[in-house]
């Protein structure tokens, strides 16, 4: 009996494949098999009876037409609106129904093709999220061995991920050092260290040792989840080309069918053509004048500009943004977070003659392995590598809020803080010893008992990626602006650094929104990239709202489009595929309109046929996907 159940599972699953792989690949086959029946009907036409000829044809024409006169006749019945599907049937149908079924059937056959490359596009997208959606998990480990489904998962539970294994869910590292795989959250490939209390996320994979994990995320909530959610809205979104389109096109077919039923008497009282000549013209109308390219002229675009956007780790919401970015004349920037790596570091420092610099590492790092102050833990990061081998030193620790630490050791009292705890005189007096170039920084001393002997300057410094992405996006004819909270000095000294065209300083929440509200009312486009939830109205206020990937959830719920690696290259390439996009699409659209009114002027004019106005009608059907198609491909 298990051998007759395995089978029958297999044969379900190879049916169940059979009907995937057809309603993935249908309609590229039905086309296929279309024009193959074409090609035999005329290969054979002289060698068969004229009942068996067409007999082939309309087998053509039902194979061929099936899908897009389904998709014709239900959008009609549903939305109680003419559409280009049921244009193109009634025209394929009339050019038999005068004997012209050869030239019927390759219009079915063509505009199927065409139908199906389309399709294509829409499933290579959907096929990318599928694929996204496998890499993560569904089951995950528990400590204890129990291996369950991630939707039992809660936050507080601890699992166990092996080296090699793809993390189930987001959480916190309890255990273990590794190097984490993120590409396929970020694009990024170079693999990322991890050890206690790092983040990591569901969908990356644990290229080192063992891990213990603490979840702190419900797994409808990880990260990876909300990216799904971004790619599968982007899909459904409409651009403000597309939206017009698709009003345009109700009202185009209407017309069109107007003018056919006026030209299929008209012409004969008017110019004197014969009833055949008069109908024939009409269908051929019917076939040129359909908006087909039109239409195609920009979803194929928009969904490759999205899948290239995904690919880079670049998430936009909808295709509204995705051609918005071309548009934009300046883009502002939040400093910490964005332009800087929102933490702080010790970029120089002064220790008095005379003391050991081993020693003083080994008070510092241990004094401050009490606090998890920002600034701490980079003066703790400074310390590691310097401190000598007895590394061990035994302190007792007082915190002073807002001015620094306190300690005992080895007799000594250690004081670690701000010049106000040091004493401001003496502080200054080392601090003109030191001769810092560096102006713009935070400033801590050490003081031993009653001597200030050290001095050191930290400061959140830039994004390695910073300078580029600056210099690459004011070529690209950007205004670059920050708007920032922290004071003059500090935001005029990042400013330089970056590059940044204008700058302002001590900014709230607010400031920063009157200022994008000012730039609206200027007429001009601009973005707002940040991380803070203090950033969020800001985003909010702009054209364009980008928040960096490690941002607050509010940022990242707030924003159009979110740059997973928080790496600014990424914006420069998003504005660039923008571009390329609506360049194509214009294109798309300019071909594809002087293709139809060249071809009506020929078919009033006598000089095409009814094969000729098949081929060239939807032969710039399929050149506008293809072209289309070629956004994939954008740099």
């Amino acid at each position: 009996m298990p051998e007759i159940a395995e089978r029958t599972k297999i044969k379900t699953n190879g049916y169940g494949s059979i009907l995937s792989y057809l309603k993935i690949h249908g309609e590229i086959i039905a086309a296929a098999v279309s024009g193959i029946l074409i090609l035999i009907a005329w290969i054979v036409s002289g060698h068969i009876s004229h009942a068996l000829w067409i007999t082939l044809l309309i087998a053509a024409f039902l194979i061929g037409g099936f899908a897009k006169a389904k998709e014709g006749i239900t959008e009609t019945y549903q939305t109680k609106k003419l559409n280009v599907e049921l244009l193109m049937i009634i025209a394929a149908i009339g050019a038999a129904s005068i004997g012209y079924w050869a030239e019927g059937a390759i219009l079915i056959f063509i505009f199927s093709l065409s139908g199906a490359l389309e399709s294509y596009t829409e499933n290579k997208n959907k096929n990318e999220l599928q694929s996204l959606m496998k890499l993560q998990p569904e089951t995950a480990t528990l400590l204890n061995g129990e291996v369950v489904n991630i939707n039992q998962l809660k936050p507080g539970n601890y699992i166990a991920v092996k080296s090699g294994e793809r993390i189930p869910a987001d959480g916190i590292i309890s255990k273990g050092d590794t190097t984490v795989d993120e590409s396929a959250l970020s694009g990024e490939s170079i693999p990322i260290t991890k050890t206690v209390s790092d983040d990591v996320f569901a969908g990356t994979v644990n290229l080192g040792g063992s891990l213990q994990i603490e979840i702190n995320t419900l797994p409808t909530e990880t990260m990876f989840q909300k990216i799904i959610g971004l790619v599968q809205n982007a899909h459904e979104e409409r651009s403000p080309s597309q939206q017009f389109i698709e009003k345009f096109e109700g009202m185009y077919v209407n017309i069109v069918l107007i003018t056919v039923a006026v030209m299929m008497f008209l012409p004969h009282f008017l110019f004197g053509w014969t009833w055949t000549d008069t109908i024939y013209r009409a269908m051929i109308l019917l076939v040129v004048a359909s908006p087909c390219a039109l239409v195609a002229s920009i979803m194929p675009a928009t969904l490759s500009a999205i899948s290239n956007g995904a690919r880079q780790g670049i998430l936009f919401k909808g295709g509204v943004y995705v051609e918005a970015l071309a548009k934009l004349d300046a883009i502002a920037f939040d400093k910490t977070g964005t332009l800087t790596k929102g933490e702080p570091e010790v970029i120089d420092y002064y220790i008095a003659p005379g003391q050991d610099i081993e020693y003083v590492a080994n008070i510092i790092y241990a004094v401050e392995s009490e606090s998890i102050h920002p600034l701490a833990l980079a003066m703790q990061k400074w310390a590691a590598p310097k401190r000598g081998e007895q590394s061990n030193v035994a302190v007792t620790v007082e915190h002073h809020n807002g001015k620094g630490l306190s300690a005992q050791a080895d007799d000594i009292t250690w004081m670690i803080g701000n010049a106000d705890m040091a004493g401001k005189q003496d502080a200054e007096q080392l601090l003109d010893a030191f001769n810092a170039q560096e102006k713009a920084t935070t400033n801590i001393f050490v003081k031993k008992d009653t001597r200030v002997i050290a001095a050191f300057l930290l400061k959140d410094t830039l994004r390695q990626d910073a300078v580029e992405a600056i210099r690459n996006l004011q070529s690209l004819g950007l205004r670059t602006v920050m708007l920032t909270g922290d004071n003059q000095a500090t935001a005029e000294n990042i400013a330089k650094e970056a590059g940044i065209d204008e700058f302002h300083a001590n900014c709230l929440p607010e400031d920063k929104v009157n200022y994008l509200k000012r730039l609206r009312q200027q007429d001009r486009q601009a973005a707002m990239i940040g991380d803070g939830v203090n950033d969020a109205p800001a985003l909010a206020t702009a054209n364009i709202g980008v928040a960096m990937g490690a941002g607050s959830d509010i940022a990242l719920d707030t924003a159009n489009v979110v740059l997973m690696k928080n790496n600014l290259a990424k914006m420069v390439h998003a504005i660039r595929v923008s571009k390329k996009m609506n360049a194509i699409v214009k294109q798309n659209i300019i071909f594809s309109l002087a293709v139809i009114g060249i071809l009506i002027a020929s078919n009033f004019l006598q000089i095409i046929n009814m094969p000729l106005g098949v081929v060239g009608h939807e032969g710039s059907t399929i050149l506008v996907i293809l072209n289309g198609l070629r956004v994939l491909r954008a740099s």
